[in-house]
C-alpha cells in the first residue's frame, strides 16, 4: 500500500492505494512526487499513467494528521501538496489521470495538472476546501471547469461530474468503471508507440506556452489557508471534520 510503481513497454503506472479514502499524509505526497520524478527521468518512459486503487481516486490531504497540531505540521503538508502537484505537471512525458470515484481536494491538484483526464462514469470532482477552514486547488479546478463554474464550486463544495467535465472537453473519454484502466491504457499506447523525444519535447512546449503559472499560483492560494490556520478559524473546521459534527463559527 502507498505509492507504487511498474513499467511495461514505455508506459509507466503510478498507483495510489491509501485505504480508506486515499487521503494521502505528508509521507506519501512527498512518495508521490518522488515516484513521478523517477518515472519522467526514466529514458524508457514515453507516457504515465495516474490511478488508484479502492474506492475514490484521491480524498485530498489527511485531515486527521493536522488534528492538533501546530504551524510547522501545516507548512509540511503546504509543500508536500506543492511538490505532488509539481511533480505532475513537470513530469517529463505526459500523465493520464484514471479518475474513478471521489476526487477531491488534492485529487483534484494531481488530476487538474495532468495532461488527459478519462474518467470512469461513477466520478466525481470537488473542492471540500471552504469546509476544512482551507484554501487551494482551484487553480487546478480553473483547468477542469469555466470560471464561474469554478467559483460556484469552491463557495459551495458542490462536486462535478465525470459526464459534466467531458461535456467541457477536460476529460478525454467517460467509460465504465470497470474498464477504467484499459481505457486509460488505450490512451497511454497510443501515445507510447510515438517517439519519446517528441513526446518529451511536445511535453515540454506545452507547459511553456500555458497562460496560467499553475505552481506560483497554487502557492498563492496556500497562503491564504496558513492565514485561516493563524485566525483560529480552521482549527474548528478540521476539528468539525474529524469529529463528524457540523462546525461553530463565530466569525
Amino acid at each position: 500500500m502507498g505509492i507504487s510503481c511498474t513499467v511495461t513497454q514505455g508506459v509507466a503506472e503510478v498507483i495510489i492505494d491509501r485505504p480508506p479514502v486515499n487521503a494521502l499524509d505528508v509521507a506519501s505526497w512527498k512518495a508521490l512526487a518522488a515516484t513521478l520524478a523517477e518515472v519522467g527521468a526514466d529514458p524508457s518512459v514515453r507516457v504515465a499513467i495516474l490511478a488508484a486503487e479502492g474506492r475514490g481516486f484521491c480524498a485530498g490531504v489527511d485531515i486527521k494528521e493536522l488534528d492538533g497540531a501546530g504551524s510547522e505540521a501545516l507548512i509540511g503538508v503546504n509543500r508536500a501538496c506543492f511538490a505532488a502537484f509539481a511533480a505532475v505537471y513537470e513530469c517529463a512525458v505526459p500523465v493520464i489521470a484514471a479518475v474513478h470515484g471521489f476526487c477531491l481536494g488534492g485529487g483534484v491538484g494531481l488530476a487538474g495538472n495532468a495532461d488527459v483526464i478519462v474518467a470512469a462514469d461513477d466520478a466525481s470532482f470537488g473542492l471540500p476546501e471552504v469546509d476544512r477552514g482551507a484554501l487551494g486547488a482551484a487553480t487546478h479546478l480553473a483547468r477542469l471547469v469555466p470560471q464561474h463554474k469554478m467559483r460556484a464550486m469552491v463557495y459551495t463544495g458542490q462536486r462535478a461530474s465525470a459526464a459534466e467535465l467531458h461535456g467541457y472537453g477536460s476529460v478525454l473519454e467517460v467509460v465504465p468503471r470497470a474498464g477504467l484502466r484499459d481505457a486509460a491504457r488505450a490512451v497511454a499506447r497510443v501515445i507510447a508507440d510515438k517517439s519519446g523525444t517528441i513526446i518529451r519535447a511536445a511535453k515540454e512546449s506545452l507547459n511553456g506556452i500555458d497562460p496560467v503559472d499553475v505552481k506560483k499560483s497554487y502557492r498563492f492560494e496556500q497562503g491564504f489557508t496558513y492565514e485561516l490556520h493563524l485566525t483560529g478559524v480552521a482549527d474548528e473546521a478540521r476539528k468539525a471534520f474529524v469529529e463528524k459534527r457540523p462546525a461553530r463559527f463565530d466569525k
